[in-house]
């Protein structure tokens, strides 16, 4: 039983970072072709912040996921131990 709640919660996981993933991807695509069609130049600038802070939210998000997968597996151990 513990390890299906386990299992249900790292997929919840899962499923919530991709789906934030592809919405944060529409957004930042649309916000591109909005500005592409309002000028004809593309500021290289702007790209490469939006890159950075793409990297960011990748590398929050995957913090998140390991430290949820390390607290599942400890409170899995524990349990075992009783």
């Amino acid at each position: 039983m513990n390890l299906f709640l386990i299992t249900l919660f790292i997929r919840l996981c899962f499923n919530n970072r991709s789906m934030s993933s592809e919405l944060d991807k529409n957004n930042f695509y649309s916000e591109l072709n909005n500005t592409h069609s309002n000028s004809k130049r593309v500021n290289v600038n702007d790209l490469v912040s939006k890159m950075n802070e793409d990297k960011r939210k990748e590398r929050k998000n995957s913090l998140v996921l390991g430290a949820a997968a390390v607290s599942a597996v400890t409170v899995f151990g524990i349990i075992l131990t009783l």
